[in-house]
């Protein structure tokens, strides 16, 4: 399931923002475990653990939305949404730093 957060930053911006979310969010939820690897400017493979098991997917980030994309498995769908939905709002967050020249 692909899951888009709009913005108006352009690219270079929004890639700060989505770094700066991730950050964020590893540091407030440790507990799963989350992960961001950067395998060019615009993608990032992430990971979560959640009860032991593993959600994979990717962020990319665009001119104008950060895209993000979950592979759960199926006992885990119940936890995509939640798993989205904390993600987009760390993202919406820094967003509004960004807005405010706070980043």
């Amino acid at each position: 399931m692909k899951h888009s957060v709009v913005h108006d930053l352009g690219q270079d911006k929004a890639k700060q923002v989505a770094v700066a979310a991730f950050d964020s969010y590893k540091k407030r939820f440790a507990e799963y475990s989350p992960t961001a690897d950067w395998v060019s400017d615009r993608r990032a493979d992430i990971a979560f653990k959640v009860k032991g098991i593993s959600l994979t997917g990717s962020l990319e980030v665009g001119p104008k939305s950060i895209d993000m994309d979950l592979d759960v498995p199926f006992l885990l769908r119940p936890f995509k949404g939640k798993a989205l939905g904390v993600v987009e709002q760390e993202i919406r967050r820094w967003i509004g730093k960004a807005n405010a020249g706070q980043l």
